[in-house]
């Protein structure tokens, strides 16, 4: 039996010109553009279409901007009769699948993540914090030096546990660049400093997470209708008020990703949809499980053919 899972990136997908093929193509694409420049008061489709892209880099509008995609796209595969059983999302692909599962409107998750990006900018002044990239090491292992860098006085932490061999840090500037070492030192193939704005899901994020639990309390949240596996616990959530606690703790909190994946695997889901720009995720995937299914939909040939995989 086919079980099907839509899965939505986070940050560092976005590039200009992302989305716009499906919004000359069909007019109910076009609308999730003007809806999303709509709620937030300013042209992010514009930004989106024209650049340049270190504006559209910019957390606060790489988020909604990643959002407006991944349900547009979803919202395709829905309306060519490609449903979900369940979702998932990266990060801020969490809110992606928060909107394809019904729990905020697509105008409330646009707002939302725009706010989550001004507090996470916020947070941390320019320079202070850092994530790096750590292969050929496992969770255990990275946790043990992290921990022991932190105890020192040094702020680090495991972000993103991605796939077997990857895991992502993120701390303090000194913090990572001590973990680097030690990590490297502890067996680690490579340790690759990323070009990021801040130190996400690490410790330096709870003051953005005070500002963005108020923020969500505003927002009238449904239970989630296909249910979502969430990144904080890894596990398949419904109710609307556990995610949205869950929501707070994850600016915080480690991206169980691997586990994610896993989860879905062992309920059944036999394809994952990748909607959104770029294939990260379904090269994720991949490496968490060879025999998945995994098709990447980010514009009209993608799309067309994924229709047709999994409708045959």
């Amino acid at each position: 039996m086919t079980k099907i899972a839509f899965v939505f990136p986070g940050q560092g997908s976005q590039k200009v010109g992302m989305g716009q093929e499906l919004t000359e193509k069909y007019e109910q694409s076009q609308q999730f553009f003007q809806k999303a420049d709509a709620a937030l008061g300013f042209s992010l489709s514009q930004l989106m279409e024209e650049g340049p892209q270190e504006q559209l880099t910019l957390t606060y509008h790489a988020q909604p901007a990643l959002l407006t995609v991944g349900a547009m796209i979803a919202n395709a595969l829905t309306e060519a009769g490609i449903k979900p059983d369940y979702t998932a999302g990266h990060s801020l692909g969490e809110y992606t699948a928060l909107v394809a599962s019904g729990v905020m409107t697509f105008e409330e998750g646009v707002k939302a993540v725009h706010k989550r990006g001004l507090y996470m900018n916020e947070a941390v002044p320019a320079g202070v914090g850092a994530m790096a990239a750590i292969l050929g090491l496992d969770t255990e292992q990275v946790t043990t030096v992290t921990e022991k860098i932190t105890a020192e006085g040094d702020a680090v932490q495991p972000a993103n546990l991605n796939c077997p061999g990857q895991i992502v840090i993120s701390g303090t500037k000194s913090g990572v660049e001590k973990a680097c070492e030690a990590l490297k030192e502890a067996g680690a193939r490579r340790a690759i400093l990323l070009d990021v704005s801040g130190p996400f899901h690490s410790s330096l994020m709870e003051p953005a997470a005070s500002q963005l639990k108020e923020t969500l309390d505003e927002i009238t949240m449904n239970d989630a209708v296909p249910a979502i596996v969430a990144n904080v616990n890894a596990e398949i959530v419904e109710d609307s008020d556990q995610l949205k606690v869950l929501l707070v703790e994850q600016l915080y909190s480690p991206v169980r990703w691997e586990d994610s994946i896993r989860t879905m695997l062992e309920n059944g889901v036999t394809h994952f949809v990748e909607c959104g720009p770029g294939k990260v995720l379904s090269g994720l995937i991949k490496k968490i499980d060879r025999k998945a299914n995994v098709y990447a939909v980010y514009d009209e040939e993608t799309l067309q053919a994924t229709i047709e995989a999994l409708k045959g």
